[in-house]
């Protein structure tokens, strides 16, 4: 039997509503996402999750030198930017960039590099025979690159993240579904030219080669779609079950989410 299986699936779909949203409520509710299935060791909850155009950024990043310059520039090209609560460094995010959270107990069985797994593990079914090309592995040359990096032909498409409180986990991954990750890529690298500017820096940033990223469609020469990916996912939940629910946000998690949402506005106030 699969490790992605789970008695019930649950399935919170915000890749259109999130598009009005400000990116800082995604992160709030993952955490509170995190509480709620702390309770229910049979449970999984995934998340789809879309943003207009959105530079979000890691801890280390907002320790740059000149950082004031880095998200000046970003912001002259017409993406906001926020901090994150999960780890890594910068990432893009637009309408052709799908983000998923796959949500679990975080019980002893779960280790990091188990719940990394597992989320390689759903994406190599989402993409069908494409899948048996990913590999998963660091790209240096690419932006937040990380163990856990997802690749074709050296060219990485996604990364992952997770994100452990309060008895949950939520392994989250960007997938770079249409349109340019070269281009993307070049808006970091600039990013990061002017965030710096040859100052000394207490952490190592990635050289990023803009050749080294691409999207999924890129990389398989036919187009894929955010849309298309939400209905294999939702394909893959069920036969991953024995039920498969939408689920709703409870009075209960409309209350955790303002508090996590508080946190996430007051860590970002230190942008501005």
């Amino acid at each position: 039997m699969s490790d992605l299986y789970r008695k019930q699936w649950f399935f919170l779909d915000q890749s259109v509503t999130g598009l009005g949203m400000n990116p800082m409520q995604s992160f709030a509710i993952d955490d509170t996402l995190c509480r709620r299935i702390s309770e229910k060791p049979d449970w999984g909850i995934a998340r789809t999750w879309v943003h207009e155009k959105t530079v979000v950024l890691g801890i280390q990043d907002h320790r740059l030198p000149h950082i004031e310059n880095g998200i000046a520039f970003l912001q002259g090209q017409g993406y906001e930017v926020i901090v994150r609560n999960s780890g890594g460094l910068a990432v893009v995010l637009d309408k052709d960039v799908l983000n998923i959270s796959l949500v679990f107990q975080d019980n002893k069985g779960m280790s990091i590099d188990h719940g990394y797994e597992l989320m390689v593990s759903m994406i190599r079914l989402l993409l069908g025979e494409l899948g048996n090309s990913v590999v998963d592995g660091e790209v240096k040359e690419s932006y937040c690159p990380g163990r856990y990096d997802l690749s074709i032909g050296g060219k990485k498409f996604a990364g992952i993240s997770q994100r452990r409180l309060r008895g949950g986990v939520a392994v989250q991954i960007y997938l770079a579904v249409n349109g340019s990750g070269s281009r993307r890529a070049t808006l970091i690298k600039e990013f990061y030219g002017q965030a710096i500017q040859g100052a000394p820096t207490k952490y190592e940033y990635p050289k990023i080669i803009p050749a080294k990223m691409a999207s999924i469609s890129e990389l398989a020469e036919k187009e894929y779609s955010v849309e298309g990916l939400i209905h294999s996912l939702l394909l893959h939940l069920a036969s991953l079950s024995d039920r498969l629910d939408t689920y709703q946000l409870t009075e209960q998690d409309l209350e955790w989410y303002e508090d996590n949402l508080a946190r996430m506005i007051k860590r970002n106030e230190k942008l501005n």
